[in-house]
């Protein structure tokens, strides 16, 4: 188990919703934080790992899309799951004013206000799904399901 040091915020809210997960730490000091090298630094397969991306649509609203990180977003499915003309990546520089995270290190729960979810349904196939905990070198394990329900997010289509 995780010391009480390594707790992040959002272990710390997932606790206090009683949801089940197990958490995952992995050395980022050689820099290789990109989702693939994330996977196999846990031993985990890439299509089980999942990296949050924030996204603006054409109205200004900002939505938060999770997809395995051996895959890549598209952005016109996405557009459609948002119900947006179009949507693009939210520029790097302004993540963290907008999600109290910073890139790499951005998990879809616990974000300074909740933004439309949507999960690749790909993750239906899957027990459990890992994705960050809010801090590189920290992932979180928990079955898809109670993720979509804690945040209020939904299933969609979301790849090439």
């Amino acid at each position: 188990m995780h010391q009480p040091g390594e707790k992040t915020n959002t272990m710390r809210l997932l606790d206090a919703a009683g949801i089940a997960y197990q958490p995952h730490h992995y050395d980022a000091g050689d820099g290789k934080i990109d989702g693939v090298s994330v996977a196999a630094k846990i031993g985990r397969e890439p299509e089980q790992v999942f990296k949050t991306l924030v996204t603006v649509g054409a109205s200004g609203n900002f939505y938060v899309l999770i997809i395995p990180v051996d895959r890549e977003l598209d952005l016109k499915k996405a557009a459609r799951a948002a119900k947006e003309k179009s949507v693009a990546m939210c520029p790097g520089k302004d993540l963290l004013k907008h999600t109290g995270y910073i890139h790499g290190g951005c998990s879809p729960i616990g974000m300074k206000k909740p933004f439309p979810t949507f999960l690749d349904e790909s993750a239906i196939l899957q027990e459990t799904m890992i994705f960050s905990a809010g801090k590189i070198g920290s992932q979180i394990e928990a079955a898809p399901d109670d993720l979509l329900a804690y945040i209020q997010g939904e299933y969609a289509d979301l790849v090439k």
